[in-house]
């Protein structure tokens, strides 16, 4: 479950953490803010600085482990209706695209062959050797993490991101089912992440992902 803590690893995801986070965070934001919910703005929450948005447990956990999260950005879902019913499930949704979004834009290089992907697998099965990570080993690693991140919080479990998007499409009488379970999805989420059923869900997408992008 824990990565090798070798420098380079290290410093690839502290950048990943401070860009990938905070972007994921201020996507919720803006969205919000775009919807006439002040309540980001007023938490500070409307800003690219990522001490803003970085958990301390989430970010330690992203560098350590490969996957953390970031503070909530807090919403008021009675602005967000007043000017739209799919708002809340937008403002859900931005998190997760911004992420598929960074996703594309860092795997452009490999496409374009101004990086090259062997050089990214040569930096990272010596990486024990290196202090500093190289750009393939970044840039790849960026990509990694930002689907990783886009597919953990599109799980259909509170208080992740995916829960308030499949709760708008879900059909009226399936909405109950969602409001017993919602109590107890954090405890049902560390089941899945200490249960090794979170490499079952994610894995899958994650590799057809990859491929789909970097090749």
């Amino acid at each position: 479950m824990f990565l090798d803590l070798y420098p380079s690893t290290l410093i690839a995801h502290l950048i990943v953490l401070v860009i990938a986070f905070t972007f994921h965070e201020f996507a919720h934001a803006w969205t919000a803010n775009y919807f006439g919910d002040p309540t980001p703005k007023m938490n500070g929450r409307l800003t690219l600085n990522p001490l803003a948005h970085l958990d301390p447990i989430g970010s330690l956990l992203l560098l350590v482990a490969g996957f953390g999260w970031a503070k909530p950005v807090p919403i008021n879902p009675y602005f967000l209706q007043k000017r739209s019913s799919s708002a809340v499930m937008l403002v859900s949704l931005a998190g997760p695209a911004s992420n598929l979004l960074m996703a594309i834009v860092a795997a452009l290089p490999f496409r374009f062959g101004i990086v090259s992907l062997s050089d990214a697998y040569a930096a990272i099965q010596t990486q024990s050797m290196h202090i500093f990570p190289t750009l393939p080993q970044i840039l790849y690693v960026f990509i990694q993490i930002n689907l990783l991140l886009m597919l953990f919080n599109l799980i259909p479990i509170a208080p992740l991101d995916g829960e308030k998007i499949v709760e708008y499409f879900f059909p009226a009488t399936w909405l109950q089912f969602l409001d017993a379970i919602r109590p107890y999805g954090p405890i049902i989420l560390m089941a899945v992440v200490f249960l090794g059923v979170l490499n079952y869900i994610i894995n899958p997408p994650l590799v057809l992902l990859m491929r789909i992008l970097v090749g």
